[in-house]
């Protein structure tokens, strides 16, 4: 009879630590989808400057339409990334797709505000500067937000990971990692004296 009552405490001791691996690891998912909850609500932000920046610019730089048109075009593809990754966070194809249509997003902001430092007037201009400070800022939030969500995909599939969590994960799919940056930008520069 006691032997029994242990038998059943042991069974109950490994039943309610699975059950408490098993909530770990709902808890980790659900961490990493509100992390990626924050991305969307920064990088809508930006997308909802972009036309505003345009529409400042379109009047003094008429004749740099492609410009113009290629910042619009990039806009519109990294808001359906956005809507892709939304509908399925994590997920490593909707995080490429999202990254990759960030950073053609990136460079056509990068090539508008070239253009525009030939524009002393556009420069100059009390909407341009204060949208392009809000742009910024708009991108350091992102960035602290694409971290926060790194991070914890990172705590999520290690926890998926290790054992015994691994014996009970099967039905929790790997996370992917959000990179916007541009891997060429990470490359030193070739330097050459010849």
């Amino acid at each position: 009879m006691i032997g029994f009552i242990v038998l059943l405490i042991i069974i109950a001791v490994i039943v309610v630590y699975f059950v408490g691996i098993y909530n770990g690891l709902v808890t980790a998912r659900n961490g990493y989808k509100n992390a990626f909850a924050q991305i969307d609500v920064q990088l809508t932000r930006r997308h909802d400057l972009i036309p505003n920046l345009v529409e400042t610019a379109k009047g003094y730089l008429a004749h740099e339409r492609e410009t113009l048109e290629a910042v619009t075009a990039a806009r519109t593809a990294a808001v359906n990334g956005l809507a892709a990754a939304k509908a399925q966070p994590g997920d490593a194809a909707a995080m490429q797709q999202l990254s990759g249509s960030e950073n053609q997003l990136t460079q056509a902001l990068g090539r508008l505000f070239a253009v525009s430092e030939a524009y002393p007037d556009l420069k100059a201009n009390q909407n341009m500067m204060q949208l392009s400070e809000e742009l910024t800022s708009t991108e350091n939030r992102v960035a602290f937000a694409r971290q926060a969500y790194n991070d914890a995909v990172m705590n999520y599939n290690n926890r998926r990971e290790v054992f015994p969590a691994s014996l009970i994960a099967s039905g929790f799919a790997a996370a992917s990692p959000l990179a916007i940056d541009d891997p060429a930008k990470r490359e030193a520069p070739k330097v050459s004296f010849t």
